[in-house]
């Protein structure tokens, strides 16, 4: 069991992901300006991460459910790489099936060189069949592709002349340049199944589940175990959004929850009305972890 008080703190960063029914009325309206004031102050507080979606594009009828505002996380991460020192950016989630591997070490081996080494890559297998068909990718193999991915992309990450041969894979005296320079860029796994938490167990540094109750999780990770032979991160969200200055009581109960499950961070959405008041809210969470 982790000790609440040394829980991560991360922030599903708003604006950026427009979720029906799930964000304020502010945020329909935000500029970009707001995202930086937001990040700036978790940065600020020493929180662990931000978080940044990846949709291409989603077809309208869908929109209506998993809606219709995908910031890129590579151009937001970016900008934001110039405006922090030391909070990292998570992919939450990159799809796999999306991109090639060296893609995605080089265009976030980038990224990793221009923010100092604070690339974290989220990534997931996805699900939605119309945008794999949109972008010509294979859907029905895709949870086999993306593990595939997964060993490819831990191959290249972090090397000048990656070599790689799998089953959907294969790539050798190609040269990366620039590349990651983490020697070893954390891989979180994102989803809401079990195979997607024995996926990050087996080939991933940690698990960001959405979507889930505490107690499915904590099922989950009494069937699997959490690794112990090296670091490993699980990134719990809450099931309703985080309300710090006005349940003090409520937010510390759930915090001590996730360290009972397992969890060695959160993912956190909040209860805010404004840039200013969700800024309060990052106050009021770090207050509140300090003596749950």
């Amino acid at each position: 069991m982790t000790d609440p008080r040394h829980l991560d703190l991360g922030i599903v960063t708003p604006v950026l992901t427009m979720l029906p029914g799930a964000h304020a009325r502010w945020e329909e309206q935000a500029a970009f300006a707001d995202v930086i004031t937001v990040v700036q102050a978790a940065d600020r507080l020493g929180y662990h991460h931000c978080t940044c979606s990846e949709h291409v594009a989603v077809p309208i009828d869908v929109a209506e459910v998993r809606g219709g505002r995908y910031y890129d996380p590579l151009a937001v991460f970016g900008s934001l790489a110039a405006q922090t020192t030391a909070i990292r950016f998570a992919t939450h989630v990159l799809v796999l099936g999306y991109h090639h591997p060296l893609e995605i070490a080089k265009r976030y081996g980038t990224l990793d060189v221009v923010s100092g080494g604070r690339v974290v890559l989220g990534v997931g297998v996805g699900s939605l069949a119309e945008e794999f068909e949109l972008l010509d990718a294979p859907f029905a193999d895709r949870g086999a592709r993306a593990d595939d991915a997964m060993r490819a992309l831990r191959a290249a990450l972090a090397r000048r002349v990656p070599e790689y041969t799998g089953e959907h894979y294969a790539f050798g005296g190609m040269l990366v340049e620039p590349h990651a320079v983490q020697p070893h860029v954390p891989l979180w796994v994102g989803g809401r199944t079990f195979r997607s938490w024995r996926r990050a167990v087996e080939l991933g540094d940690g698990w960001a589940p959405f979507g889930l109750r505490t107690a499915e999780i904590a099922g989950m990770l009494e069937r699997l175990p959490v690794p112990t032979d090296r670091p490993f991160a699980v990134l719990l969200q809450p099931e309703r959004p985080l309300d710090p200055l006005a349940e003090p009581e409520r937010v510390a109960e759930q915090l001590g929850r996730f360290a009972a499950a397992g969890a060695t961070g959160v993912n956190a959405r909040f209860v805010h009305r404004s840039p200013a008041h969700y800024v309060e809210q990052l106050e009021a969470l770090v207050a509140v972890r300090a003596t749950a």
